[in-house]
């Protein structure tokens, strides 16, 4: 930091006591409620939680709400000493691939006090565009621990490719061979070079995996969004999905061979899908997909969200506004819980379960700032019930492998866990402001067979902690939160 920002050295020191506490909080979430195999039992007192471990261990701590966005766990004390940072617990517990989370606790504590260390003292006035919307998203995920993990990025690169420091990054392009390449949808004119598709290539993936392919170097500048690997080409036009072969957060972020050979026919099929929605929803379409070589060398193309703004409306990813001034309203996060549960729900009884955390989930907002419609982005992971299709006259498409199931419970998991335990959750930043607002909408919505999850049962959500406690297992792991409507 000294070499790349030496003005950044006070503000990071400033910065990193927040940092610890920031990531300490999501680790101590986790620990409280996941179904971690060496915690034995949950003692809550009137204002402790104590965790008995295998082998006799006590950890203790304040009492969590598992739903709060704004926790700050300043220390926790394992067999009676004080620890103040997540990556030294863990590796006090000792418990199996704690070393390597540690590092990666580490990792995220280092770049969380760099991004908050980056921000500027005035904001300025209200974003403009979606991806000023989204380049304030300072802290990351807001339940992850590894809210902040960027393994593989220096401090330079953190720097010059992170959203949050609001750069402008300059991709990069590699000529391919079109009969080597694995394209759908429609690839367009200035990304052909004769009878060469032109892949976008993030700079990252160009200098530390991509070595020995030919390069273009600075082919078109484009703002990072909240995924760093998707960004808004300056010049404006579709956004761009780059393969980014490193671990973010949690998953390695390339792009495989079965989402752009999907991409096509599932990006038509949900377009088709919103025309059952009364215009109370709009999914970005897929314009064109393409790999060559494996999924470290890829890129999809996406409709701009803000293709589905009117006269005087904005479009704004639901992680952009948690914490601001409009979200805090409780009548706000009511109204946004009532459209984002009808919307959703239908969808998932027409037989679409989608992944709508804040990063995927927009809301259109009107000039007065109220919740109009959705925007759905990113449909790589989204589930689709070829039963529940069926049984509204619906158009199975054809389409094989992990999107396909029937299975109640993943599909519930895949929706609740993203839009309740997720985006709904953070919006409202506590169990008490998401009880109010699930409660108002729920009152306002027919009963179904999946609404009744959320009448007071515990609510699905990933095991952020557990899933990187466990490198082999594949797929998600869960977890059981409390309900956050009184008496759950």
């Amino acid at each position: 930091m000294a070499g790349v920002r030496p003005g950044l050295g006070s503000a990071y020191e400033a910065s990193l006591e927040g940092a610890r506490a920031a990531v300490l909080s999501r680790l101590w979430r986790g620990l409280a409620f996941e179904p971690l195999p060496w915690v034995v039992r949950r003692e809550h007192g009137p204002d402790s939680l104590t965790l008995l471990l295998a082998g006799g261990g006590r950890l203790e701590g304040p009492p969590v709400d598992p739903y709060a966005t704004d926790a700050r766990v300043t220390s926790l004390r394992l067999d009676g000493r004080t620890y103040r940072q997540a990556a030294r617990l863990v590796a006090a517990l000792r418990v199996p691939h704690g070393a390597a989370f540690a590092a990666e606790l580490d990792d995220s504590t280092a770049s969380l006090a760099l991004s908050r260390a980056g921000q500027p003292a005035d904001p300025g006035p209200e974003p403009r565009t979606g991806w000023e919307w989204e380049q304030r998203v300072v802290d990351g995920h807001p339940y992850h621990p590894n809210c902040r993990s960027r393994p593989g990025f220096s401090v330079a690169e953190q720097l010059a490719y992170a959203p949050e420091h609001r750069p402008l990054v300059e991709l990069g392009l590699v000529p391919v061979p079109a009969r080597e390449c694995l394209l759908t949808g429609e690839w367009p004119d200035h990304l052909r070079e004769g009878d060469r598709i032109l892949v976008p290539v993030h700079p990252w993936q160009a200098e530390h995996v991509l070595k020995g392919e030919e390069v273009r170097a600075a082919a078109f500048a484009a703002h990072p969004l909240m995924a760093l690997r998707t960004l808004a080409p300056a010049a404006g036009g579709p956004h761009v999905k780059t393969a980014l072969s490193t671990r973010l957060t949690s998953s390695v972020r390339d792009i495989s061979a079965y989402s752009v050979e999907t991409a096509a026919v599932v990006s038509a099929f949900a377009h088709a899908l919103t025309e059952r929605l009364d215009g109370r929803l709009h999914i970005t379409r897929t314009l064109g997909a393409a790999t060559a070589y494996g999924p470290d060398l890829a890129a999809v193309l996406r409709e701009p969200p803000e293709a589905y703004a009117g006269p005087g409306e904005r479009v704004v990813a639901v992680a952009a506004l948690a914490g601001t001034g409009l979200a805090r309203s409780a009548a706000w996060q009511a109204a946004f819980a009532r459209l984002a549960l009808s919307v959703c729900l239908t969808v998932l009884d027409l037989g679409v379960a989608l992944e709508a955390h804040g990063q995927n989930l927009l809301v259109v907002l009107g000039p007065d700032g109220a919740p109009l419609r959705l925007v759905y982005r990113d449909l790589a992971d989204i589930r689709i019930s070829p039963a529940r299709l069926a049984r509204h006259g619906l158009a199975v498409p054809p389409l094989a492998g992990r999107l396909v199931t029937d299975d109640v419970t993943v599909l519930r998991r895949k929706l609740f866990g993203s839009l309740a335990a997720g985006a709904l959750a953070s919006t409202a930043g506590s169990s008490q402001a998401f009880g109010r607002a699930l409660a108002a909408a729920l009152d306002g919505l027919a009963p179904t067979a999946d609404s009744e999850l959320l009448r007071g049962g515990p609510l699905p959500a990933k095991a952020l902690t557990l899933m990187r406690l466990s490198p082999g297992v594949p797929g998600d792991q869960w977890a059981q939160l409390p309900s956050p409507l009184a008496g759950g």
